[in-house]
């Protein structure tokens, strides 16, 4: 059938064509063909290969072609497909069934030549079986090769000793058997069930088949030799024994035969499920993977699964070899052999190169590219020794390499996202740092100003009164900004993991003195009671961070109750922790504040008593301060009014010797 596009058919959208695979000289032009309406059509394409047993027979030339028109196929961008299976146009169709096939494309012979038993082709046996299908049939003209194919037979493999020697010992021991039966007195129909039955063991146990086809033999030859009489010859007197030997050959044959098919077919599946699990395997564990290296290490261990032959990936982010799980490999004497130019080619054409391919055919390694929809990450590279991948085995490992590669760009797009993040918060933070720098620092710095200007210029008519005024804003102004500073720096060193915690053993009592020495003298404004522990008590603490912990605290409170407050200071302890509350009885803070009290910048819409707004830097400071610690912070009501701060501190036990 001549394929003849009509308008109407270009223009429908959403078809799905399906071309066969084969080691047939044509089969490239009936791809081409198939490449070309997809393309028309507006389509997909999909190639698929039934695997067989004829494969394992497959010649070297065959096999070559085979993986060329496989290359073919992948380079046009059609979806590479392997089943396993001897009907092939049973499984093609039910393929192009359960896939929703709209068109499939085949080659037929055009070789008429007549011979006694007419076998039907493929064309012929799947018409029948896709009748909803359409199908566009490519004439092949290479008589040539349809001859060779039909000529050509099975490679016969020859028995090792060890198969040899099996067959011989089945056959002595089927003998002792029936000599035994025929001692006993069974009839001879016994006897040629056991010679059968020994038939059927070594189709299974040999590998073979010269070995059950001689035990088929051997077993007429031995029945007549040893049962039938005269014995102990080949001369049978019996006019039935020409059609029972003759049966029972036809029969032992036939065992074999099936015996021997059933084995392979129970290998295929047994090799067509392990494969199969592998693949699972692997897209459950680069699933699981942490990292890069993890998704690298698990693809590499199920290729090895797979194919048996060493693998490597070369990752192109850091330039690396990876053999297995977290492991790189700087030199390796399989490396030595790898072509640095093939790895280049492949990188920058995003193209298979290696063994059986358009670039470096003759090279000992397969390159396969390692690419996600946007991004090239590296190279498979596998160790062939001119040994071709099967088809099957070839689509598992595209399918893990997949995996690999959609893993890794999921894993460096939450890498990028994570990183992006991370640049939007400290650009908010910057953002924040230089509103606050630009207006929230205005007043205390024009309040400064103004009074020193006054000073400065006006000092002559100024009272005495007014003048310790002004000295006592710029002081209180002056101060506010150094804790500012401080806090700023402290925070920023903290976040950054650049400061490091100088620890030595304080007394609790010392660093609640030395910070009420340090807090604003509005101090005197609200009553501040320090309730002692009854005890001396140590801890192992950065004394300089821990004594700006108390000083934001308590400045917290100054700042956001009404004069005359009272601020208590609370000192008590359990088994292994300092437990530190700074309570107020001014307004308290809001439940909707309290799950970001502790977040920089964060001021919530609290009233502040002095007016001085603030930037949201001391709760943050004291939080990072406390769990760089390894300890907690945190916040509470106090009943009936006010606010309750509290964190612990890392006792340090002292032993006395008396």
């Amino acid at each position: 059938m001549a394929v003849n596009l009509n308008e109407s058919q270009i223009n429908k959208k959403d078809e799905h064509i399906l071309v066969g695979l084969s080691s047939s000289p044509s089969n490239e032009k009936i791809i081409l063909t198939a490449y070309k309406m997809a393309k028309a059509f507006n389509g997909t394409l999909t190639a698929i290969y039934v695997q067989t047993e004829d494969l394992d027979t497959m010649n070297e030339v065959d096999k070559e072609r085979l993986q060329n028109n496989i290359s073919i196929a992948e380079k046009l961008g059609a979806k590479i497909v392997t089943i396993t299976g001897e009907n092939v146009p049973f499984q093609i169709s039910e393929y192009a069934r359960l896939s929703n096939i709209t068109k499939i494309v085949v080659g037929k012979s055009s070789n008429n030549k007549r011979s006694l038993i007419k076998r039907q082709s493929l064309v012929d046996q799947l018409m029948p079986l896709v009748t909803n299908i359409e199908m566009y049939i490519i004439p092949d003209s290479n008589v040539q090769y349809k001859e060779s194919k039909v000529l050509l037979k099975r490679k016969t493999i020859i028995p090792s000793f060890k198969d040899i020697l099996l067959t011989v010992v089945l056959l002595v021991i089927e003998t002792l058997i029936g000599y035994l039966f025929m001692k006993i007195g069974f009839t001879e129909s016994n006897i040629i069930m056991v010679y059968i039955l020994g038939v059927l063991v070594t189709a299974i146990l040999t590998n073979s088949q010269i070995c059950w086809i001689a035990s088929s033999v051997l077993s007429v030859i031995l029945f007549n030799f040893m049962f039938t009489f005269p014995h102990f010859s080949l001369v049978a007197y019996g006019e039935g024994y020409p059609i029972t030997f003759a049966v029972m050959l036809i029969v032992s044959l036939i065992t074999g035969s099936i015996s021997n098919k059933m084995k392979s077919q129970v290998k295929k599946s047994t090799e067509t499920a392990y494969r199969t699990k592998i693949l699972f395997d692997a897209n459950q564990l680069i699933q699981n993977a942490k990292n890069d290296e993890e998704i690298i290490g698990v693809t590499i261990s199920q290729i090895k699964k797979l194919l048996d032959k060493e693998t490597f990936v070369y990752l192109s982010k850091n330039k690396k070899y990876y053999t297995k799980v977290l492991e790189s490999l700087e030199e390796v004497k399989d490396l030595e052999e790898v072509n640095n130019e093939t790895i280049q080619l492949v990188l920058n054409k995003n193209t298979k190169a290696g063994y059986g391919t358009e670039y470096y055919k003759n090279d000992n390694f397969a390159y396969i590219p390692l690419s996600g929809n946007k991004n090239m990450f590296g190279v498979v590279v596998i160790k062939l020794k001119q040994n071709p991948i099967e088809p099957f085995e070839n689509s598992i490992l595209l399918s893990i390499i997949g995996e690999c590669s959609l893993a890794l760009e999921n894993y460096y797009n939450l890498k990028e996202k994570e990183l992006n993040e991370i640049l939007a918060k400290n650009e908010q933070v910057r953002a924040n740092l230089l509103r606050a720098i630009s207006h929230d620092l205005r007043t205390p710095l024009t309040s400064i100003m103004g009074n020193s200007d006054n000073l400065l210029f006006n000092n002559k008519i100024l009272d005495e009164d007014i003048k310790i005024q002004m000295y006592s804003e710029i002081y209180e102004d002056s101060l506010w900004l150094i804790n500012l500073v401080e806090n700023i720096l402290s925070i920023t060193k903290l976040e950054n993991g650049k400061i490091k915690l100088n620890y030595t053993t304080e007394l609790v009592d010392d660093i609640i003195d030395d910070a009420l020495k340090h807090i604003n003298k509005n101090k005197i404004k609200h009553s501040i009671i320090v309730n002692r522990f009854k005890d001396l008590l140590l801890v192992n603490v950065d004394v300089r961070l821990v004594i700006q912990v108390f000083i934001n605290l308590i400045d917290n409170a100054i700042k956001y109750t009404p004069e005359g407050s009272t601020i208590i200071i609370s000192v008590t302890k359990n088994e292994s922790k300092v437990i530190i509350n700074v309570i107020d009885n001014g307004p308290g803070i809001k439940d909707k504040d309290k799950d970001r009290i502790f977040e920089m910048f964060y001021i919530g819409d609290n009233i502040i008593v002095d007016g001085r707004k603030s930037l949201g830097l001391g709760l943050s400071l004291c939080k990072s301060i406390i769990n760089a610690h390894g300890c907690e912070i945190k916040v509470s009501d106090n009943k009936p009014t006010g606010t309750i701060f509290t964190f612990d501190l890392p006792i340090k036990e002292v032993t006395i010797h008396e």
